[in-house]
């Protein structure tokens, strides 16, 4: 086995994998902040588990928002919607703003014109 083969078979393990572990547990507490903020999950895989409980976590921060929100009496800072979980193989969404040809079309659109 090259050395190369083996980096794969390391780099492919289950996070929660004894190999996994131990080299968490060996990073040193500036190594893991680095790690943390350089982390990319969706370039990771996730099981069916994962992917349920990431919704779930997603659902409720957003309970907790309208709940926040709905009972809020108006005079205070508004909180930000919260971002959805990041997920394997689904980049971060970037804000786009209206375009000046999306502007026109909903423009004609609310004035009763086609979007032709």
């Amino acid at each position: 086995m090259t050395w190369r083969q083996l980096r794969v078979l390391i780099q492919h393990l289950p996070p929660e994998s004894a190999t996994m572990t131990s080299i968490r547990n060996a990073m040193s507490p500036e190594e893991y902040e680095v790690q943390a903020r350089k982390g990319r999950p969706e370039e990771g895989q996730w099981s069916m588990t994962e992917q349920l409980l990431a919704g779930i976590t997603d659902s409720l921060h957003q309970l907790e928002y309208i709940l926040v929100v709905t009972n809020g009496d108006g005079k205070g800072r508004k909180p930000k919607r919260p971002e959805p979980m990041r997920r394997p193989g689904v980049a971060p969404k970037k804000a786009e703003g209206l375009t000046d040809r999306g502007a026109e079309t909903l423009f004609r659109l609310i004035n009763g014109g086609s979007a032709a």
